[in-house]
């Protein structure tokens, strides 16, 4: 479309895309050094030129990288840590005294180095591990000169430098580990550019193991710790012993400690030393050069004083005893071992670092293998069956590292003090396991997807189903949600191609709402239940299992809750209980009072002081939660909190205001054997005051010290413990941003959304695992899927950085309040993965936003605020310190700005470490611009730029060329991105993992191409109109490629979802669906090719360029894809076929519009070309609307044509879906909308099969999409909607791909069209399933599910752009019996008979209700009170209808008087239909708050039964009618879908 007229429907920001007119403040970043990044400055610092350095391997290998310690040359043995914290114990821990260390987790220096002046009591310093830097060298993958944290004092860079130890940055870390891995270590040098010549005794390649470390870190005197009193006394030989040793001993045990150097002969005892026991250190190197230390063990065993050993201590007591010892090939580093206790079974993650181990099969008598290492079997530790000897291979002091094993110190003290032996026993709980006596499971699903509720519980579902069905136990589900893989059914295509491999599903599928009543009827059904899941389906599902214990439902049927206990989850839940379980183990919680009332909400306000937090009990995401800064505001929230719809139990807590403090997140998960691990940590980018839902979340967390990291584990096992969850949970901390104080804030016993995302960003699979335990099991026995070698009780290292970022559509609604607090408005979510924060939140950025070129500030503020020239900088700063839902693009057009780091953090609080990444983007940024041609950025310099996430889009748009050269500069340079695994283990064990990503950091790929690859694009994040209905297409699709011999790939990068599972197909790339990244896995993977129509509009929209660009798409044609989805294409072609569609015209101006508006008569319709959900699109009723939403729809999609077409009133909508092969259709099914035209179709109500169309309405519609089919050679599937009124049927819009309500017909008709549409794209002879829906003797409805009690403010009416979070479907006899079904899935609260019977009120406000004056009077017939508004009220009394006014009320302004009405809660249900003219949800003064609005609005507040369309409201009340003409007013027995297809009801 070209520029026209008023213009104002083109504005499409050309500034913008031209580049940036202004200069980015006084602070310029122009500078080209910054392309080949050294070491980037602070904020006053310039950056410094870059100094190049070499890890050069003895096998001849030469890592190029950047130096960024000492300039000086170093030796050592190249060994690796994959600890994702405590970087300055580390280096500052004696055994790695003279190796080059490698650090696996690629972001090193984030939170800086504190001060070596920071001393303890002891005079020992209080971070670190020893009084120097132990490491010969350090090699990462990226450093951070920008460190943020309370406690720094330097950089690492500088504290290095001073130390005189070398280091590099830029090398492709998890490569190294890879090979360090398969070959062992082995020795190198780091050579830096320009150091002096090395000394003789540093040249070439030194072993440092055959020195004598240990005499190199070992105390040259003997020193005596916290001496006097009547204490006992501990000799401890220093091999090199670490501060936290003499910590623990001193001051949690209260022993005198005497160290003595590692050659003190204790049998001669020069120093006259007496001691109660000996204690033998961690220390470097071969124990075998420690002769003095052996001998003097082998003495000491000969009496018996207590002996205790650490790490090389293990090692040297089991050479005293004569044992042998051998070294490993690699050895054990890093801090996540997992070591079992063989006296009970009990399994604990430990921190190590050693290279030799105990051969535990030569140890003599009297010797025993105390710990066994769960993962490679070796020994973790020895004890003597007779005397007080132990010791052990890890540290259980840990710095840095876990504290699990503490209580080793302990048992060691109480030898020492002469106490009794205790006995150690194994724990009952070994012989338990659920699994020998459960035959058959009930798993409560959560339903519609909501804001706060969605896909991820579809993901934890199916993987527990899978766990259940490996053990032999029988399925029953319950769960609404028509669209999601975990309510599949094996179908008729299984009979074309013999399965790849049998999916596992549930043996019953009941699709009925999950309700406490539901339930019961299901268990009193299926009589053999002896088991149910509720924390696998969401807080609805975990409402319903207390309210059925709470009932003693359960009880009486003598049915389990399996995996963590009803009252275990009570008291996760009910805050007074919590606090009293946290206070019971002295931890606290944010200061909060519970309240039931308005009163006491303010006396609890009272007592902490504003502001304050006010949350609901027993809800999710935050649901009818916020801040309140007084009296007014708190009344306000706790009056609709209390009398609202948002809490179950009508209890609120009122919570001290924490916001400013980091929030931080822990995945824990524990067995019934009391094995507890945290599975990953998380930390969000937004300080406490934004619900996490709709924070960006960055894991692992970046900018936690050591101390902090595992003293809030430390914490998360003790709660998790104490409280006696079984399975996995989540629990959420405030962490003060200048102290390592925290509160808890709370504890969510069940899977959740964070579940989800940990178990995608760590590959660890969370809800499969935690199934498992649920039975019984323990997590030793379960393996590590990924690995197959490994055990499940781990905790997963990290060698990547993943950011999660919250998806809104709040633009969607009008008056909708977009400032982000305490309740979630987000729905949906992207998880991106990078070596480098720069990197992810980049790709983060273009997932959220699919089209945007990445992270760019100046566009925004370019469309938020018009010309900044003309704005004042207030602006910008509130749109910083108040968060919304564009806040991080704000940010960012700050530092294009030239704003200071430490402005932007006093306004939004935003750690200085994240801020630091986002400038520097900015700084790179304007240094392209300063360029005049793409072919100036070099190969070091473009990789820098890719490294740090720039897209090639955005460096073409920097240096003024097209995306396309951008692309052939970079090929041209050989600079493409790897392939790497995520394998749970930092590259510590070899694993056969499909789990994949790009990234520019890196010179080798993981994986390599293999054959017959076909790959799939998924869905994206989930949105308005984009939700787990394609992601069932996706996984159907896949299922069927596997199942016909090909290969899967899967590009997805939703974590929410099932086709991310690891095991869903052969590969799984989470990365973009961008143009640039499909043609980069594409080329990578030399795919067979290409399917784009199962996962929504995002990968249908790519379908042509890449077409274009050589790919090849299966399936239809690109180019006729390319002819359905442009309006103006498609509407010609309907002219050409014959095809009727309402008047239509692509138009060149707002002139134009109005006068083509004029021609055919208001109303018409607004329609962007390739969009999803009716993106922009609107029914305009006025020349004002119209100029108004072009300007929308050029905005949506500008590069695409907009058409205005004749909107036609009272139409009926049809929905045609099918599957063609090569333009004939194979099988298609007709549902109609129960709706009329103009509610769009995935917010209306679905009918299947249609019960009130014309059966030749029905063969004019399958004639025109046979003549449609055939004109655009169709080949997959198709969705085509129509409108039909008085048996007229014309066309609205064609689909070339799956559509919503693909799942809804497979399943009602028990045929998966996408499986038979997909045996059609591989080209197979693929059969027509043999079904009309002339075979269907039930009716399936589908309903929308909405989520307007998140928005507020938003007016919950549909119109023709979609406004549904979700959907459901239930089936039923009759039309009748499925909708109410499918009303109360959606969570609409339906009237009921008893409320009838007591003659409850349902209100009514009508546009026209005279229209609807029979359906009334059948209300009130039915028992129930009417009450309406004055003018419909009027009109009804009219024609004889009972119904009463409004107490209290006028004619113009009756909306607060039905306010109070709905909050008496005498009111069960209220139908308000607006005016036909509201289509568009916009009111001529959008300030305007009508009584419709206010009405509507206010249902939503209170929780009452809301319906606003006429045709629901009339099939509403006959539904009523019939279900209460019944017996006992209900359907009777609930049936599963076996029934309904086999016709049993």
């Amino acid at each position: 479309m070209k520029t026209g007229g008023s213009g104002a429907m083109f504005n499409t920001g050309a500034a913008a895309r031209g580049g940036s007119p202004h200069k980015f403040g006084d602070q310029r970043y122009a500078s080209s050094s910054s392309l080949i990044d050294g070491v980037e400055g602070g904020p006053s610092k310039p950056c410094e030129a870059p100094v190049q350095a070499t890890l050069v391997l003895k096998d001849g290998q030469r890592l190029e990288g950047t130096s960024f310690g000492a300039k000086v040359n170093r030796p050592g043995e190249v060994v690796f840590n994959t600890g994702m914290v405590g970087y300055p114990e580390a280096l500052t821990d004696p055994s790695y005294r003279g190796q080059i260390l490698v650090l696996t987790f690629p972001l090193v220096g984030n939170y800086g180095v504190p001060s070596m002046d920071t001393k303890d009591r002891w005079d020992l310093p209080l971070y670190f591990e020893s009084d120097d830097v132990q490491i010969a060298g350090l090699v990462v993958s990226n450093y951070s000169a920008d460190p943020s944290h309370w406690a720094s004092q330097q950089s690492l860079g500088n504290w290095l430098a001073k130390a005189g130890v070398p280091a590099i940055f830029g090398v492709d870390t998890r490569a190294l580990t890879k090979g360090l891995r398969e070959r062992g270590s082995i020795l190198g040098r780091l050579e830096v550019e320009g150091a002096p010549p090395s000394p003789p005794q540093e040249v070439g390649f030194v072993d440092p193991n055959l020195r004598n470390l240990v005499a190199e870190v070992s105390t040259k005197s003997i020193r005596t710790y916290n001496q006097g009193g009547d204490k006992p006394t501990i000799v401890a030989i220093d091999c090199g012993m670490k501060h936290n040793i003499v910590r623990y001993f001193v001051e949690t045990h209260d022993v005198t400690l005497i160290v003595v150097p590692f050659d003190y002969d204790l049998e001669k005892n020069p120093a006259n030393l007496k001691w109660d026991g000996l204690f033998c250190s961690n220390g470097p190197g071969d124990p075998s050069q420690c002769r003095e230390t052996i001998k003097s063990l082998q003495w000491a065993i000969s009496r018996d004083v207590p002996i205790f050993g650490i790490c090389l201590g293990n090692q040297l007591l089991a050479l005293a005893a004569g044992a042998k010892t051998y070294k490993m090939k690699y050895g054990n580093r890093g801090m996540n071992q997992p070591c079992v206790d063989l006296r009970t079974t009990r399994c604990y993650i430990t921190s190590q670092n050693h290279g030799y181990a105990v051969d535990d099969q030569s140890l003599p008598e009297g010797w025993k293998a105390l710990f066994v290492n769960a993962n490679d079997r070796s020994n973790e530790g020895i004890i003597h069956v007779s005397k007080p000897f132990f010791s052990v291979q890890f540290h259980p002091e840990a710095a840095g590292g876990p504290f699990d094993t503490a209580f080793l110190f302990e048992a060691f003290v109480r030898h020492v003090r002469g106490a009794a032996p205790q006995l150690t026993l194994l724990d009952p709980a070994i012989y338990r396991n659920d699994r020998a006596s459960l035959k058959r499971v009930l798993l409560v699903g959560s339903g519609g997807l909501s804001i706060g509720q969605a896909g991820e519980f579809d993901y934890s579902g199916s993987q527990a189903i899978k766990a259940l069905k490996e053990e032999g136990i029988e399925v029953v589900l319950i769960n609404p949600n028509i669209a999601t893989v975990q309510t599949s059914r094996e179908d008729a295509s299984s009979v074309d191609v013999e399965r790849h491999k049998s999916e596992p599903i549930a043996d019953h599928v009941y699709l009925l709402p999950v309700t406490a009543d539901n339930v019961r009827h299901i268990l009193d059904k299926e009589k053999n239940i002896d088991g149910i899941i509720v924390s696998m389906g969401g807080q609805t599902a975990l409402n319903v299992g207390i309210e059925l214990w709470r009932n003693e439902d359960l009880q009486r049927r003598n049915i389990r809750v399996l995996g963590t206990k009803i009252d275990a989850i009570v008291a996760t839940e009910d805050r007074e209980i919590f606090s009293t379980k946290l206070r019971e183990i002295n931890e606290t919680l944010a200061l909060s009072y519970p309240a039931t009332t308005v009163e006491g909400a303010l006396e609890a306000a009272h007592k902490i002081g504003y502001p304050v937090l006010v949350r609901a009990a027993f809800t999710l995401g935050g649901l009818g939660s916020g801040f309140a800064e007084n009296d007014a505001e708190l009344r306000d929230l706790a009056v609709r909190a209390l009398e609202g719809g948002s809490s179950t139990t009508k209890q609120i807590l009122i919570d001290q205001d924490l916001r400013g403090w980091k929030e931080v997140e822990y995945e824990v998960v524990r067995d019934v054997r009391d094995n507890c691990i945290t599975v990953c940590n998380m930390e969000n980018f937004d300080p406490l005051g934004v619900h996490t839902g709709d924070s960006i979340v960055v894991a692992p967390s970046q900018t936690l010290s050591n101390r902090e990291y595992f003293k809030l584990r430390s914490t998360a096992l003790k709660v998790i413990r104490h409280i006696g969850i079984v399975g996995e949970c989540n629990i959420q901390y405030a962490l003060d941003p200048k102290t390592e104080r925290y509160c808890i804030i709370e504890v969510n016993a069940r899977l959740s959304r964070s579940s989800a995302l940990a178990s995608k960003a760590t590959g660890y699979p969370l809800a499969y695992v935690a199934a498992k335990l649920s039975l019984g099991q323990d997590l030793v026995s379960i393996r590590n899927s990924v690995t197959g070698t490994t055990t499940a009780c781990f905790e997963p290292s990290l060698d990547y950085c993943v950011v999660k970022m919250p998806r809104w559509d709040m633009r969607k609604f009008q008056r909708v309040d977009t400032r982000l607090g305490s309740g979630m408005k987000s729905v949906g979510e992207v998880m991106a993965i990078g070596r480098s924060f720069e990197e992810a939140l980049q790709k983060a950025v273009r997932m959220v936003r699919p089209g945007s070129r990445g992270l760019e500030g100046f566009e925004l503020q370019q469309a938020l605020i018009g010309d900044e020239r003309e704005t004042p900088g207030d602006d910008l700063a509130k749109r910083l310190r108040v968060p919304t839902d564009q806040r991080l693009f704000a940010v960012q057009a700050a530092f294009e700005r030239g704003v200071p780091l430490e402005t932007v953090h006093d306004l939004t609080r935003i750690d200085r470490w994240f801020l630091s990444k986002m400038r520097r983007i900015a700084r790179l940024r304007a240094a392209m611009e300063g360029m005049s041609d793409v072919g100036n950025l070099d190969l070091r310099a473009l990789r820098k730029v890719k490294q740090a996430g720039f897209s090639d889009d955005q460096v073409a748009h920097y240096t003024n060329c097209l995306p396309d050269r951008a692309r052939r500069h970079r090929l041209s340079l050989n600079l493409r991105p790897v392939v790497k695994q995520i394998d749970t283990l930092g590259a510590e064990f070899p694993a056969c993992t499909n789990y994949l990503y790009m990234t520019y950091h890196g010179d080798q790929s993981d994986v390599e191409p293999e054959d017959r690859g076909v790959m799939v694009l998924g869905c994206g994040a989930y949105c308005i109109g984009s939700s787990v209905e394609f992601d069932w297409s996706a996984v159907s699709c896949v299922r069927q490629c596997r199942a016909s011999g090909y290969r899967a790939v899967v590009v997805n990068y939703n974590p929410e979802t099932v086709s991310t599972d690891y095991d869903v197909s052969d590969r799984l790339y989470f990365e973009e669906l961008s143009l640039e990244r499909v043609l980069d896995i594409y080329e990578q993977e030399q795919a067979w090719g290409l399917v784009v129509s199962v996962g929504g509009q995002i990968p249908q929209n790519l379908a042509k360029p890449l077409h274009d660009r050589g790919a090849r798409v299966l399936g239809t044609s690109p180019d006729d894809i390319d002819r359905a989805e442009d309006r103006h294409k498609f509407s010609s072609l309907l002219d050409d076929l014959g095809v009727d569609q309402p008047p239509w015209r692509e138009l060149q101006s707002v002139k134009d519009a109005q006068a083509f508006a004029a021609e055919v008569q208001y109303p018409v319709l607004v329609r962007p070309s390739f969009v999803l959900s009716g993106a922009a699109m609107k029914v305009a009723t006025s020349d004002s609307e119209l100029a108004a939403f072009l300007g929308d729809a050029a905005d949506v999609s500008p590069d695409h044509p907009v058409v205005v077409s004749k909107f036609i009133r009272n139409a009926k909508e049809i929905e045609f879906d099918a599957v063609c092969r090569d333009g004939t259709i194979m099988n298609y099914a007709i549902s109609e909308h129960v709706e009329n035209a103009g509610v769009h179709s995935g917010d209306a109500t679905l009918v299947l099969p249609a019960q009130k169309l014309y059966v030749q309405t029905q063969k004019q519609v399958k004639r025109a999409a046979a003549k449609i089919a055939e004109a655009l050679n169709i080949s997959g599937p198709v969705n085509i909607q129509f409108m039909a009124r008085d048996n007229d049927v014309k066309v609205i819009e064609c689909n070339l791909r799956a559509s919503r309500s693909f799942p809804f017909i497979s399943k009602t008709m028990n045929c998966n069209f996408i499986s038979l549409a997909t045996r059609v794209m591989l080209g197979q002879n693929a059969r027509p399933f043999q079904i009309t829906t002339m075979d269907i003797d039930y009716v399936c409805v589908k309903a929308a599910m909405f989520s307007f009690s998140r928005l507020r403010g938003a007016d919950p009416i549909t119109g023709v752009e979609m406004a549904s979070t979700g959907e459901v479907a239930c089936m039923g006899a009759d039309v009748y019996e499925a909708y109410l079904y499918a009303l109360e899935g959606s969570c609409v609260k339906i009237p009921t008979k008893k409320q009838a019977d007591e003659g409850k009120t349902v209100f009514l406000s009508m546009h026209s209700p005279g229209n609807f004056a029979e359906e009334a009077a059948k209300l009130a017939s039915l028992g129930f009170t009417l009450v309406g508004s004055p003018g419909t009220a009027k009109a009804l009394r009219l024609r004889g209808v009972p119904i009463e006014d409004i107490p209290s009320s006028t004619a113009s302004d009756w909306a607060p008087a039905a306010i109070e009405l709905l909050k008496s809660g005498d009111v069960v249900f209220c139908i308000n239909v607006p005016s036909s003219d509201k289509l568009n949800q916009m009111a001529d003064d959008p300030s305007a708050e009508t009584n419709g609005y206010r009405l509507r609005t206010g249902a939503i507040a209170f929780g009452v039964g809301l319906c606003t369309n006429e045709k629901c409201a009339a099939l509403l009340v006959e539904s009523l009618a019939r279900k209460f003409a019944k017996p006992d007013g209900s359907y009777g027995v609930p049936r599963h879908l076996d029934e309904y297809y086999a016709g049993a009801f």
